[in-house]
């Protein structure tokens, strides 16, 4: 089906592969509006962390994520993604890795993401929709125009996020982010409920040697094709 029959692009693929980074520049280029689905579940992973929330509380997590006050701002020139709940700016709050862990372990939560299916859904707006996740391809937009699987090791990922964390002057080890992250791949392609996997007709992108700006000309190539 196709959703309301504006064009939707749709990224997915494992933690650290710049899904985000291609994602905003993709739609500023485009003048679209971005979905940063990954949030989503760190944010109800972050609400619920601070609510003092089992994880064994699914009818709660549930609720929780039916009812988040979420906004995603663009960057100011070129800066990242703002992400607001109830107005306060988390965008580095939920990019912690202990609030990864704990939402790749409540996106395999059917109800949690039964509940965030239709408020994914709610984000494509005219003109057009930029979305980034895990399961965007396959289950959120199947219809979407173009769709584009990005891939990397976990050792290059993990090197890219080390960057990303001394930039911001966050300590860690890149022997524990490369484990994190095999662990995390590991737990989101077995999860029963929507496995990380590419769409049948989506294009997979393979990033480990790619630069930024050489992934970037590539998805924008593709988007002139099929869009």
């Amino acid at each position: 089906m196709q959703l309301k029959n504006i064009p939707v692009i749709t990224l997915d693929g494992p933690s650290g592969v710049g899904k985000g980074t291609i994602a905003q520049w993709l739609a500023s280029e485009l003048g679209f509006h971005i979905l940063d689905s990954g949030s989503l579940y760190r944010l109800t992973a972050l609400a619920s962390q601070n609510a003092g929330v089992d994880m064994a509380a699914e009818p709660v997590l549930a609720d929780i994520a039916l009812n988040l006050p979420v906004v995603f701002r663009p960057g100011i020139e070129g800066g990242a993604l703002q992400i607001l709940l109830k107005g306060e700016d988390v965008s580095e709050l939920i990019r912690s890795e202990e609030v990864g862990m704990r939402a790749s372990v409540i996106a395999a939560i059917p109800a949690v993401r039964e509940a965030l299916l239709q408020r994914q859904r709610d984000f494509l707006v005219e003109p057009g929709l930029v979305a980034d996740g895990r399961d965007m391809g396959t289950t959120v937009f199947p219809s979407a125009a173009l769709k584009v699987f990005m891939m990397a090791n976990a050792e290059q990922r993990a090197e890219r996020r080390y960057k990303q964390l001394k930039e911001k002057g966050i300590s860690a080890s890149i022997s524990s982010l490369v484990a994190d992250m095999k662990a995390r791949d590991e737990q989101d392609a077995n999860r029963t409920v929507s496995p990380l996997k590419p769409a049948e007709d989506a294009i997979l992108l393979d990033t480990t040697c790619m630069s930024i700006q050489e992934v970037t000309q590539k998805v924008l190539e593709l988007t002139k094709q099929y869009l």
